[in-house]
């Protein structure tokens, strides 16, 4: 399982040109599910993302969480982190968790994430989304499962 979170003031997703998602402060988080990922993996995903001390304090160190700052989530699946781009220059995606699977994951997510923080928002699974964000600091992380 892949997160990439990006710390932002803004962002918003949409679909077919209407907004369908959108928070304030908070994290844009990119979620990659792959085929052997558990809900174990899910469950420590999300206890770290929430716990991420990534937004300054009153001495300007990165020190508080989403719920120091009453921060909110938009949580967006993205397939593409499961790329796997070792031979040629066309990634393939065959780590991938298959459709199914991976849309349960994700709710799965989600669902533990709502029981943290307060405002959690999605995009919508499987579509063509635009996702606009003002990415704050710039400030991105990369969580893998692979590597808690």
């Amino acid at each position: 399982m892949r997160f990439v979170i990006q710390r932002v003031t803004k962002a918003s997703v949409s679909v077919d040109g209407k907004t369908v998602s959108q928070i304030g402060k908070g994290f844009l988080v990119l979620v990659g599910v792959f085929a052997e990922d558990t809900k174990a993996d899910a469950e420590k995903m999300v206890k770290k993302l929430c716990g991420l001390r990534i937004f300054a304090d009153e001495n300007g160190k990165t020190n508080l969480a989403l719920a120091d700052v009453g921060g909110e989530l938009l949580m967006v699946s993205q397939f593409t982190l499961c790329a796997d781009c070792k031979h040629g220059n066309r990634p393939s995606f065959s780590g991938a968790g298959p459709a199914a699977f991976a849309e349960d994951m994700f709710n799965y997510i989600c669902g533990l994430a709502e029981q943290s923080v307060p405002v959690v928002k999605r995009g919508v699974f499987g579509a063509d989304m635009q996702v606009e964000l003002l990415n704050d600091g710039p400030f991105t992380i990369v969580l893998d499962s692979k590597e808690l």
